[in-house]
């Protein structure tokens, strides 16, 4: 595991960022402090541990039906589940609650094939290379 950010000193799931926005919502299920979290229902979020249409980062270890600050947009550190490369879309998650490098789709242009366009999948975008699952990056969400 490489810590990518050079702060050493900032746990998954911390931002730095001034002009963080932060939101709270209900917790649906328990949330680590650095999970992807996702709408499990109105004004609820659980951990993504899938790909999810995730809404952002938690920022605090919390209970069922407890109180969840999610950092919806900033920069924040995260756990990466694999290679990931600088200036590239991510989405969460793996079976361990990381962060993945969304891969562009290819599109059929004769008109042929059929496949399905995620608008809503993206988390942020990375910045910072990571090469290996477990390497600490930043995120921009």
């Amino acid at each position: 595991m490489t810590d990518l950010t050079n702060k050493n000193w900032m746990a998954i799931g911390e931002t730095d960022d001034p002009n963080a926005i932060i939101e709270s919502f209900e917790a649906e299920a328990a949330v680590t402090k650095g999970d992807p979290v996702y709408l499990s229902s109105d004004h609820k979020v659980s951990p993504a541990a899938t790909a999810q249409d995730c809404i952002g980062i938690a920022l605090k270890t919390t209970s069922a039906t407890a109180q969840c600050p999610v950092l919806i947009r900033g920069r924040v550190k995260v756990k990466a589940g694999g290679a990931i490369t600088r200036g590239k879309a991510v989405y969460g998650a793996d079976a361990s609650k990381r962060v993945l490098e969304l891969t562009d789709q290819a599109v059929n242009e004769a008109g042929s094939g059929t496949y399905t366009v995620y608008y809503n999948r993206k988390l942020g975008t990375a910045l910072q290379t990571a090469t290996s699952a477990g390497d600490l990056l930043f995120i921009q969400i």
